[in-house]
């Protein structure tokens, strides 16, 4: 599956609310450290797309992801819930 099919999968899911998230590497005290943040939540789909897409022109150095979630659920039950993986390899 290539990123846009990831981005289409996050928008369209069932689950109301769509989050975006933000991985990037950020350097502190002349460290490299991998960040991932909650960026925006919506409830509107075409909301969600507009900023996923903004975002990402904005700042190529960071990773954005859009996901589908539940209301009123532990995230951690579902198979995937909203992350970013950071490998070492990225922060070296």
């Amino acid at each position: 599956m290539d990123l846009e099919q990831y981005i289409q999968l996050g928008i369209n899911g069932d689950a109301p609310l769509k989050v975006i998230m933000q991985g990037k590497v950020e350097k502190v005290e002349n460290k490299k450290v991998g960040v991932v943040s909650l960026v925006y939540a919506t409830m509107e789909t075409k909301l969600a797309e507009t900023k996923l897409r903004k975002l990402a022109e904005q700042d190529s150095q960071a990773y954005y992801m859009v996901y589908s979630v539940p209301l009123d659920m532990d995230l951690t039950a579902l198979e995937h819930y909203p992350s970013i993986a950071i490998m070492k390899e990225d922060v070296l």
